[in-house]
């Protein structure tokens, strides 16, 4: 097959890709984005199980780059919906004609740098072959489906289905016996709509999580011509926020340990009617004091006590964790929902499933589930999967596999010390998935594209981090973490839910600081990355 060249190749046309793509064509370089999926959308491209919705609000989970795109973009309700976002990319990648220099329906399989060109060599799944001087990965962090590898799992007769590989038309739940395994977001999000269809549902826990409620509904017209009209303050605001969004939710600068417990609880009552991630800013030290966040805790057990009405499924459904550690979820009728006379819970820590025969699931103990459909809600190899699924060979021979054997680790959650040229768009050792994923994009992009315009413009040919700056970084990230109670529980923010995966704290907290500390760099002429 043939050989293409071009400046850059983007893995990827999700939110990143696509910002990128229109960034890289602004500064006179040429690109090509290659895509798995049919067309544009990254996660939102593959997650159409029923349910799926954005956890962070419309108006704020959207791009910020151009002015007119955000004047005439009308959004809907307040936390949008799978479908509509899909559409909202598709309007992107049309008003900006992405789509041309988009090949989708197609994967990186490998990707080699040449120390003697200064050259990556990116292999397509065409037999295809794309020479570029920039190597950029912008595979997201929740875009590598976890699978569970459960004995038997293949005999299955009925349909087996992952909320993150959804199928594109629609699934029929009416009638039929449905098993949901995970209690994660995507089953949170999922479950109060199957069991609304399903002629029965069994959902299959090992691990409860904390949720909230989002209390999403439509969005109020003057609410949106008003956010429209200061957009830009809005968006500095948000900018100077931990997580790059939720500027006008107020937030609690005290302890609430040592609070008034009636005031303590009447402000969290407050906050669980308001819904969403503001339940847990209503005091400051929530993620950093064990005892102020286990007054938070037991708030949460308290309300699913009140709406589960069999005390021992509601005991079944309350965490006993850190609330916080893992992401927190946001629902609609989600507790509420086990109320009904066809939905099953089924604790699979105690009793675990065993295997899958063609009839449904067995556990341990013998207890089977006969089902007709059997629905994965196990959430993905996150940040690190979707990169480490390709044979990336940078200097020396040095695979991507081994330089992040122990774990990743990288400069910035930008670069990898061997892998010169190559970027990670939100990858570990940055705010990422702690934050508003399009603020983190979009400061990610910006930064990168500058640097590969001021590389071309100081006569430099490769960037790579350094091994002192990488090794100072790693360390930062987890020191920051330890500074918190993020650590404290397994998390997919640890790749704890991976079996084999090496546990490590991989977002950094704190997208404002960080933000400052990439400005700062570049600003030193790019210290930390050794320019050749």
């Amino acid at each position: 097959m043939g050989e293409q060249h071009s400046d850059v190749v983007v893995v990827g046309a999700g939110f990143a890709g696509m910002y990128l793509l229109h960034r890289l064509r602004l500064a006179g370089l040429t690109a090509r984005v290659i895509e798995a999926g049919s067309d544009v959308g990254g996660t939102w491209y593959w997650n159409r199980y029923p349910g799926a919705r954005c956890d962070v609000p419309s108006m704020e989970y959207s791009y910020s780059f151009d002015n007119d795109l955000q004047q005439q973009w009308e959004w809907t309700e307040r936390y949008s919906g799978q479908p509509e976002i899909l559409s909202y990319a598709s309007h992107v990648a049309d008003r900006f004609d992405l789509r041309a220099d988009i090949a989708f329906d197609t994967r990186v399989v490998a990707a080699v740098f040449d120390e003697s060109s200064s050259t990556w060599t990116v292999s397509l799944d065409s037999g295809e072959h794309i020479t570029s001087r920039f190597f950029v990965l912008a595979t997201g962090c929740l875009s590598s489906a976890n699978m569970p590898n459960i004995a038997g799992r293949d005999t299955f007769s009925g349909p087996l289905l992952h909320t993150g590989e959804w199928p594109h038309e629609p699934v029929d739940f009416s009638g039929q016996r449905v098993a949901v395994v995970g209690t994660g977001s995507s089953g949170i999000q999922s479950i109060p709509i199957i069991a609304d269809q399903a002629g029965h549902l069994t959902v299959f826990q090992r691990t409860p999580n904390y949720s909230v409620p989002a209390r999403n509904q439509p969005l109020d017209p003057a609410e949106q011509a008003r956010t429209k009209a200061e957009y830009d303050t809005f968006r500095a605001a948000n900018r100077l926020q931990t997580g790059g969004f939720g500027s006008r939710t107020p937030r609690g600068t005290g302890s609430a340990k040592a609070d008034d417990p009636q005031v303590a609880r009447s402000a969290f009552e407050q906050r669980w009617e308001t819904g969403g991630f503001g339940f847990l800013s209503g005091y400051a030290d929530l993620m950093l004091d064990a005892d102020s966040n286990a007054i938070a805790a037991e708030f949460v057990r308290e309300r699913i006590a009140d709406i589960v009405h069999d005390p021992a499924t509601a005991a079944l459904l309350s965490p006993e964790q850190v609330i916080g550690c893992k992401r927190l979820c946001l629902d609609t009728n989600y507790f509420e929902t086990y109320n009904r006379p066809n939905v099953d819970l089924v604790d699979i820590k105690t009793d675990p499933i065993h295997h899958i025969d063609e009839h449904g699931l067995v556990l341990t103990s013998g207890a089977r589930y006969d089902v007709d459909m059997i629905v994965f809600a196990t959430g993905f190899d996150a940040m690190t999967g979707s990169i480490t699924k390709i044979a990336i060979t940078g200097r020396d021979g040095l695979t991507i596999q081994d330089a992040w054997s122990a774990g990743p680790v990288n400069y910035l959650g930008l670069q990898v010390v061997g892998f010169p040229n190559m970027f990670t768009i939100t990858g570990p050792g940055s705010p990422s998935v702690l934050t508003n994923m399009i603020v983190s994009i979009e400061q990610h992009v910006d930064w990168i594209t500058d640097a590969m315009v001021a590389l071309g413009e100081g006569g430099y040919t490769t960037i790579e981090a350094t091994e002192g700056a990488q090794s100072d970084w790693v360390g930062h990230v987890n020191t920051v973490a330890d500074f918190t109670l993020f650590p404290t529980c397994n998390s997919w923010y640890l790749g704890a839910n991976i079996a084999g995966k090496t546990r490590v704290f991989m977002p950094l907290i704190g997208f404002p600081d960080y933000a400052a500390r990439c400005d700062a760099v570049a600003a030193a002429g790019y210290e930390g990355f050794a320019l050749s």
